[in-house]
């Protein structure tokens, strides 16, 4: 069984930074695609990063293109997203997920990706 387990969360003001990071544990970090989606109170979910295997492909939600970073530690086990220049409307439930299967590009669509994490709520105020 895999598990994946967000932290760093909080509440900030508009134009701060916050570095989320996750882990998993059960399984094999390193052959995961790793993405990084929110959820909006009365929203739907929706993508904000990922990154490969060997994180040398990542790709971003135009949305927040610019301010966030996604990385990782192949070594740690680890994938972090450090956001910038907060806005209000970056209030959500973070959640970190993973991809599992070989053989193919990470993706921007939930579907893909078969362990999630509970989530982290991030709240920036203006």
């Amino acid at each position: 069984q895999v598990k994946v387990v967000e932290s760093g969360g909080g509440l900030v003001q508009a134009g701060d930074s916050l570095t989320l990071s996750c882990g998993t544990s059960g399984g094999t970090f390193l052959l995961y695609h790793m993405g990084w989606f929110r959820q909006a109170s009365g929203q739907e979910r929706e993508f904000v990063a990922t990154t490969s295997r060997g994180g040398g492909t990542t790709f971003y939600a135009d949305s927040v293109k610019g301010r966030f970073t996604i990385s990782r530690d192949n070594v740690n086990k680890t994938v972090h997203l450090q956001m910038n220049n907060l806005r209000p409307e970056d209030t959500a439930v973070y959640y970190c997920a993973a991809d599992p299967l070989l053989g193919r590009s990470p993706s921007m669509s939930a579907s893909r990706y078969k362990f999630w994490g509970q989530g982290t709520q991030v709240t920036v105020s203006s």
